[in-house]
């Protein structure tokens, strides 16, 4: 009985708290919100800011599995001989994905690719070794980022790997050269800040999942701020070599509010120069 009541009370604690919390998970408003206002008059993004959801490992809704290599098993799929040793750290948590409707329409030929992709994750994922992430993949990586905003500029600050971006607030024009991180073209829209990049070389992907883009990638970012420590993160995804039409992805980022916050560093390059060069070495290590 003591048992059966203890647990009751738990569920309606838990129900309260959960209750409170669904409101800035879904993304919504606040009744009667307005955000305070940056020193240019608009919404302050100003901030140390990060996802708390499973999209790095695959954007689309996903049980969990034992790895991201996968091998067949005597009674069901086990880890690749690659990743056997990581154990429970290299497996995959369930998440509901970030992609509006569930499913990337990918193209017949470029759901191939990602399906390769998977396959040898170990061995292709741009993460592993360390290259820049991305957008949209930067914004939801287990790392935090800083948002940096002014009257006349706009910088962004990402933990992995140092990546930044400068987010021109004057379109500049095409893009000089394709990179990792495109080129970034900012404007307002009442409260929604709107990031046009463009320019990327089409060698990131979106996860660990081995979703990928072209270098005709477009990806059109809405960032809103909806409560004090909440912006509703919103992104149109384009890319006809890849896609067979736009799709979205959406999900809240949250305000670091610790008293001490602050971007630590994490420039894993030197982390893997065994892995990319170490056969080089004169006497290479074992491996």
């Amino acid at each position: 009985m003591r048992n059966a009541l203890r647990g009751g009370l738990i569920a309606i604690t838990l129900g309260v708290g959960i209750s409170a919390l669904v409101a800035p998970l879904g993304g919504q408003q606040a009744p009667g919100y307005k955000a305070p206002r940056a020193a240019d008059g608009h919404p302050d993004l100003n901030g140390i800011w990060q996802a708390l959801n499973t999209a790095n490992y695959d954007i689309e809704p996903h049980v969990a599995r034992p790895a991201m290599m996968l091998r067949p098993g005597p009674y069901g799929p086990l880890p690749a001989k690659e990743v056997l040793y990581m154990g429970a750290v290299g497996a995959v948590p369930a998440g509901m994905g970030i992609v509006e409707g569930g499913t990337i329409p990918y193209k017949p030929e470029a759901l191939k690719i990602r399906n390769q992709n998977r396959e040898k994750w170990a061995e292709l994922d741009p993460e592993v070794k360390c290259y820049l992430p991305g957008v949209p993949r930067a914004n939801y990586m287990p790392f935090p980022f800083q948002i940096f905003q002014s009257h006349s500029a706009f910088f962004i600050a990402y933990e992995f790997a140092g990546a930044v971006r400068n987010v021109y607030l004057k379109d500049p024009g095409e893009a000089p050269v394709d990179t990792w991180m495109g080129q970034s073209v900012g404007r307002w829209e009442g409260e929604t800040f709107v990031v046009t990049a463009t320019g990327f070389n089409g060698q990131a992907w979106f996860d660990r999942a081995g979703n990928f883009a072209s270098a005709k990638l477009k990806v059109t970012e809405r960032y809103t701020r909806t409560a004090p420590d909440h912006i509703q993160y919103e992104a149109t995804i384009e890319d006809p070599d890849t896609f067979t039409k736009p799709w979205k992805i959406s999900y809240p980022l949250y305000r670091r509010v610790e008293r001490d916050a602050q971007l630590m560093e994490f420039k894993c390059v030197e982390f893997v120069e065994e892995l990319m060069y170490g056969q080089w070495r004169k006497t290479p290590l074992p491996r």
